[in-house]
């Protein structure tokens, strides 16, 4: 996990490519049936650092199918505060807005109720808000018929 937070603190001064590389060599090494934990993780934040919308939508996708092999109890191992669960609503999101801005309205839309229905388990705290305004903020995009990325993305 170490190597997958230097990383993303890559991608996040501005380094994509270099993150890229770096995350996508880990999971070269972990695998489709590596650990699931390290898939999701993975997975999720190299979705962010995909230069097309497609290949975000194959990293998303990927970080969801692991999530769904993941238990609580793997998670709790990296920090016992985590709960599969508490993961759902951002990955739900993230399919929701890719799907979105590929102009997969039906899709986007039932990504988009899959989060709505698991966002009861996030925490009342900045992360929890940040999923719930970015759950509103995708809802309007669609409502809108929006494909444009969004200011703040999910």
């Amino acid at each position: 996990m170490g190597a997958v937070t230097a990383a993303v603190v890559l991608g996040q001064s501005g380094q994509r490519a270099q993150a890229r590389d770096a995350l996508t060599a880990l999971w070269g090494r972990i695998g489709v049936a590596g650990d699931a934990f390290h898939r999701c993780v993975l997975a999720h934040y190299l979705a962010d650092l995909q230069d097309t919308v497609e290949a975000e939508l194959h990293w998303d996708e990927r970080a969801l199918a692991a999530a769904t092999d993941l238990s609580d109890e793997r998670a709790q191992q990296y920090d016992s505060s985590f709960k599969v669960r508490g993961f759902l609503p951002s990955l739900h999101l993230n399919l929701a807005d890719v799907h979105r801005r590929l102009g997969n309205t039906g899709l986007a839309r039932d990504q988009l109720a899959a989060a709505g229905e698991s966002v009861h388990q996030l925490p009342d705290d900045s992360y929890g808000e940040m999923i719930r305004s970015g759950i509103d903020s995708v809802s309007q995009a669609l409502d809108a018929g929006s494909t444009q990325r969004l200011a703040a993305h999910p």
